[in-house]
């Protein structure tokens, strides 16, 4: 008896625990690809061509044009993929965006200037997505979004941030 009590405290503990997990599971269609509008301030997660979620986003503090230079406030335009997810991230959770590509690197290089780089999808700070953009260059959304855009993107899958 003593047993079967201490069993069901634990199963108890251990799912109150999972509930304020910020590491959600997602067992839907495959997240084939991401497209950011950055006018619109807009993310989709699409399965081929059909919308799976959509979200506001926050950008750069510059937002307008493409990144350019380390420091310019600006979020890359252009075809890059999710390169890796970062649990610890400063911002809750983050997801790696490839940039800077080989055109980009080859762009600053010309100009003698360093590319930047450290762009992500990532939460917010309070919880709010802002619609005045403040990031350094990231993507953000709020961080129960943030939970589940990190539980349905897989490294790999191609992102097209469009002007």
């Amino acid at each position: 008896m003593r047993f079967l009590r201490l069993f069901v405290i634990l199963v108890m503990a251990f799912g109150l625990a999972a509930c304020g997990s910020k590491f959600r599971v997602y067992n839907g269609p495959e997240v084939t690809s991401v497209q950011v509008h950055k006018t619109d301030r807009k993310i989709y997660l699409l399965h081929n061509e059909k919308v799976l979620k959509v979200y506001d986003v926050a950008l750069g503090f510059a937002p307008t044009g493409h990144k350019q230079f380390e420091g310019d406030g600006k979020t890359p335009e252009g075809a890059y993929f999710i390169t890796h997810k970062n649990p610890n991230s400063e911002f809750h959770l983050s997801l790696g965006i490839s940039y800077p590509n080989e055109a980009d690197l080859a762009f600053a290089e010309a100009a003698n200037k360093p590319p930047g780089g450290d762009i992500f999808i990532h939460g917010a700070p309070n919880q709010k997505v802002s619609r005045r953009d403040w990031t350094a260059g990231c993507i953000a959304v709020s961080d129960k979004q943030m939970e589940i855009v990190y539980s349905m993107i897989k490294p790999g899958t191609p992102i097209f941030i469009l002007p």
